[in-house]
């Protein structure tokens, strides 16, 4: 397969990656008969000079496994494989999966042993074969991208940092800190596993077919969680009461999960936050001991001594996205 897009270099010159353009992706399309399903938000990256710029800034090592997700027909996967030790593409869409190892072998035959391809919806993924990932890179789709980066975080401990391009909206909000417009939900809940950083912008002219809103890369590195006594799942559930009505006071937002107002306001006023302020005022480790005030009250117990104080100095740093 050739691709015009990608002409060979002069002699005496480095052979760059032959990449995937406009036309050897439609023509991949169309011998598939594969058309973009809006469902599973398909949007292909057609400019390889983005990918480029992509696998630049994910200043990915020789010794790093990067994990991809929808890889679809390989205009990324064609960039990362000179880059990496493996590449890990998982493709929800049966056919493309199927033919990303073909498209590899043809254009690049002597990085295909670095590529595995897993048939597999990426949000619901357990496990990843062979070597531990350490970097994600992907082109998330647009309508699942938060879940699936969070899923991924939670489920491959591994991943030390990462680049995704997302909706330019859902950028902002993966970045965004406490009481900006943005901060919400995909803030905070990211904020737990890693800080984050806009990398740049996307144009929407670079994709197939092209969508109706701009994009934004997104760079993060994974940290430790806050130090709390209380479960992942325990305090993103205090996120989800903070923000499911995001113009309330958390003594009101509260309520339902705490039992009532006056509980509500009884744990806030135990780890120190005012009953009167909104979710959108909090970070996460505020989120984790609010959770741990509720934690310690049904388990009649309170969180030991360096966890308290584990806890009183994350309170008194910065617990945001930066």
């Amino acid at each position: 397969m050739s691709d015009p897009n990608c002409p060979a270099a002069p002699a005496g010159q480095p052979q760059q990656p032959r990449l995937l353009g406009p036309a050897g992706i439609r023509e991949l399309a169309r011998r598939l008969g594969v058309r973009p399903a809006k469902r599973l938000g398909q949007n292909f990256v057609v400019d390889p000079g983005t990918v480029r710029r992509i696998v630049r800034l994910a200043d990915i090592s020789p010794d790093d496994v990067v994990l991809e997700v929808g890889p679809g027909f390989g205009s990324l996967t064609l960039a990362l494989l000179p880059e990496a030790r493996k590449v890990v593409a998982i493709e929800v869409d049966a056919a493309l999966a199927g033919a990303l190892p073909e498209t590899v072998a043809a254009m690049q035959p002597q990085f295909a042993g670095r590529l595995e391809v897993v048939n597999a919806d990426a949000a619901r993924v357990r496990a990843i074969p062979g070597a531990p990932p350490t970097v994600l890179v992907a082109n998330l789709p647009y309508n699942v991208a938060v879940p699936v980066l969070l899923h991924l975080l939670a489920a491959t401990t591994s991943l030390a940092r990462g680049l995704v391009m997302v909706q330019a909206e859902v950028a902002d909000r993966m970045c965004a800190r406490p009481a900006s417009p943005a901060y919400g939900v995909p803030s905070v809940k990211l904020a737990w596993f890693a800080a984050a950083r806009r990398a740049g912008p996307v144009a929407r002219t670079v994709f197939w077919p092209v969508p109706g809103v701009d994009s934004g890369l997104v760079a993060f590195t994974r940290r430790d969680p806050p130090v709390t006594p209380a479960s992942r799942g325990e305090v993103f559930a205090v996120i989800d009461a903070a923000f499911a009505q995001r113009r309330k006071t958390l003594r009101a937002a509260l309520a339902g999960w705490a039992g009532s107002r006056g509980e509500a306001e009884r744990l806030l006023r135990s780890v120190g936050v005012d009953p009167g302020a909104r979710g959108e005022t909090l970070g996460v480790v505020d989120f984790a001991r609010i959770a741990a005030a509720k934690s310690g009250s049904v388990q009649g117990g309170e969180p030991s001594a360096h966890i308290r104080s584990e806890m009183t100095k994350q309170s008194r740093g910065p617990d945001t996205i930066s």
